[in-house]
């Protein structure tokens, strides 16, 4: 029996998927560290763990290394500790190294949650990327962009997703960009050359250092665009074949990103673009599940709970590669402009025209 911890500041239900995941695996005793009380926890995941310990701040490596050494007096040596939330590995990481607890260390967890030094990793070792600078001040943004030009992407070093990110095209978004986000010695800003192309994602489950298994998505159209344009609708695809001679660059790539960052198991969400004359660069890796509805997807293409899966790979260090069955899609359906919803029209359209294949909504 394997004892384990889970960290997660808040049960959003996104979360709570991957906790009641770990508490399901056999021969695991999951304990969960959490700012949430215990009764605020749904009666079935409650049931489903075999301890509770409650922090203050779940990102305080001090806190969460005192909620370990807790829960260890009931379930005894913890043997993994995991979370979801990308925010949390470098806390992790210098918890794990504290307490002698296999996974990811905290040079690795830098390497992912820092985006200048990784990008920093990924040309050292050859791998192509965007052009970038961090910078802490005006001058350092304008030197940059002499360098490079317009267009750019401006963004916190340390964020996740596309949350304060701004594609600056000229004078004018300089301008603005630097009323709303300035860099400053305390809070530096990523710059990066913009990169132009369809943009993907790559999956990746690493085990011992080894790439053992990837799937390919597809952004449409990227992120970015759809940040900028409240109107757009949003899709991700993923093919039903993902192992043709068109995203053999990207699994190499992808492998030697992976490698030079230092990853040994866990699985990776991996954004990268194929540009306008056929090559690919990567944008950025996280070493954590996907976001966008991705792991369902994953888990109606391959016909398996990828919760489940990822769990199993980060407590039990077991992955079996499954078999890829079906092309899945989401489409992301957004209210045009801003203010509260008052009423959708077209669901029965929709409905007649493709309701057999919807299999979640």
């Amino acid at each position: 029996m394997r004892a384990a911890a889970f960290v997660a500041p808040y049960l959003l239900e996104a979360t709570a998927r991957f906790i009641e995941a770990a508490a399901r695996l056999p021969d695991v005793r999951l304990g969960l560290v959490t700012q949430e009380p215990v009764d605020r926890l749904p009666p079935q995941l409650r049931s489903s763990l075999a301890a509770h310990w409650r922090v203050d701040d779940a990102l305080d490596p001090s806190q969460v290394a005192a909620a370990v050494r807790g829960l260890e007096r009931q379930l005894g040596p913890v043997e993994r500790l995991v979370a979801a939330l990308e925010q949390l590995q470098v806390p992790l990481a210098e918890v794990r190294e504290a307490l002698h607890i296999p996974g990811m260390d905290v040079e690795t967890a830098h390497n992912f949650r820092d985006k200048g030094r990784m990008k920093d990793v990924l040309r050292a070792a050859g791998v192509p990327c965007a052009r970038h600078a961090l910078v802490t001040d005006v001058a350092g943004a304008v030197a940059f962009l002499d360098d490079v030009g317009y267009p750019v992407v401006a963004k916190p070093p340390a964020g996740a997703g596309a949350k304060s990110t701004f594609r600056l095209d000229g004078p004018n978004e300089l301008r603005e960009w630097l009323a709303i986000a300035p860099p400053a010695t305390g809070r530096p800003m990523l710059l990066e050359e913009f990169l132009t192309g369809e943009e993907h994602s790559l999956e990746s489950v690493v085990v011992d250092g080894k790439p053992v298994w990837h799937s390919v998505s597809r952004y449409l159209p990227t992120p970015l665009e759809v940040l900028r344009n409240p109107w757009m609708q949003w899709v991700v695809l993923l093919p039903r074949q993902v192992e043709g001679l068109e995203y053999d660059e990207i699994r190499d790539v992808g492998s030697a990103a992976l490698q030079a960052l230092g990853l040994r198991t866990g699985l990776t969400h991996m954004e990268w673009f194929r540009r306008p004359d056929g090559s690919a660069a990567v944008s950025e890796v996280g070493a954590r599940p996907p976001g966008a509805q991705i792991m369902s997807l994953l888990s109606y293409a391959y016909e398996v709970d990828f919760p489940t899966t990822w769990a199993r790979l980060m407590i039990l260090d077991d992955f079996t590669p499954p078999e890829r069955r079906w092309s899945v899609g989401a489409a992301y359906l957004r209210g045009q402009g801003s203010g509260r919803v008052r009423a959708v029209y077209g669901v029965p359209e929709l409905h007649r025209e493709v309701g057999h294949l919807v299999v979640e909504a």
